[in-house]
């Protein structure tokens, strides 16, 4: 039997199946310190494809961008992360995390090309986010260090994966933007509260 579609519709069977899989299990208890840092960005279908969406879109924009990009947001990623664990305030985090994978989807999916710099901007804004969700929800038990070095092990594992993912593609090939369709259909879907 041979399955015969194109590369759009390939990568947004991947990335449906991807997020279909994590949907039940949105933030469950975690273990303690480093490996519920690396457990809690894997868990959460709002940061699996925000994250693997800044590795596609830097892959996509080439150059700089594909290590500026998840540079930014690691950076970032860390700062939100220790406003969170601090209890510092920080407005309307669930919809700046759902708003990054509709945004980022969006602009893997129109190919939207702009210099490495604001493009790292963008992604460093909505890793504030995405790393104070991730310091808000730390274990009460067990060294803030090893749990946020976990947590920004997994955020750079996936960026690596978007990365990976977009070389197998033209940067403004269906494949790429037909994930990036997909991505953004999600943060629809998490934004209607799935």
């Amino acid at each position: 039997m041979t399955f015969n579609s194109s590369p759009a519709a390939r990568g947004a069977a991947t990335l449906a199946l991807l997020a279909w899989s994590g949907a039940a299990m949105a933030h469950p208890g975690h273990p303690e310190g480093a490996l519920a840092g690396l457990l809690h960005p894997l868990t959460g279908l709002d940061h699996v494809l925000a994250m693997l969406a800044v590795g596609l879109w830097a892959r996509q924009l080439g150059g700089q961008a594909r290590w500026l990009l998840p540079a930014s947001f690691v950076a970032f990623l860390a700062v939100g992360g220790a406003l969170g664990m601090a209890g510092v305030g920080l407005p309307l985090v669930e919809a700046g995390i759902v708003t990054s994978v509709l945004i980022l989807g969006v602009l893997i999916g129109f190919a939207v090309n702009m210099a490495a710099l604001p493009a790292a901007a963008i992604v460093g804004a909505f890793a504030l986010f995405h790393g104070f969700a991730h310091g808000l929800e730390m274990p009460q038990a067990g060294s803030a260090w090893t749990y946020a070095a976990g947590f920004i092990a997994a955020s750079a594992a996936l960026h690596g994966a978007g990365l990976w993912l977009g070389r197998f593609a033209p940067a403004r090939g269906a494949w790429l933007r037909g994930s990036g369709a997909a991505i953004s259909l999600a943060g629809v879907w998490l934004a209607l509260g799935a």
